[in-house]
């Protein structure tokens, strides 16, 4: 099943090349390309960063979502569901749509069996 959440909550990354072999090129399961990406008006909490407009979020690492009690990144929902709904945004004249609607459709198109699936697979990490 593809969905699309890979291309923002990239399954792993690799450190980078050090001296200290321990930490040296060793995968990590973030779930995140720790990339910033506008989310849209409906996520926008209009604070500006450097280059990042009020609508501009670093992916949230997936790593530990099934020991979190609220999501996203102001908390706003207890709902897992409800959490990848908001993803979805149309743009508006401040800011423009999510990078996620795609993905978003992707998921909606799931039939529920499925959509349990996804849930049930996040709550896992």
């Amino acid at each position: 099943m593809k969905v699309g959440c890979v291309v923002c909550h990239t399954p792993t990354l690799k450190t980078a090349d050090v001296t200290l072999a321990a930490l040296s090129n060793k995968p990590v399961n973030l779930y995140s390309d720790l990339l910033l990406h506008n989310m849209g008006p409906e996520l926008a909490d209009d604070i500006l960063q450097s280059e990042a407009k009020g609508d501009a979020f670093r992916t949230a690492p997936l790593w530990g979502l099934g020991q979190r009690i609220f999501f996203l990144h102001d908390g706003r929902t207890n709902d897992l569901l409800e959490a990848i709904q908001a993803h979805k945004s149309a743009g508006n004249a401040h800011f423009g749509p999510s990078e996620a609607n795609a993905v978003i459709l992707n998921f909606n198109a799931l039939d529920e069996r499925q959509k349990q699936d996804v849930l049930n697979f996040l709550r896992s990490l």
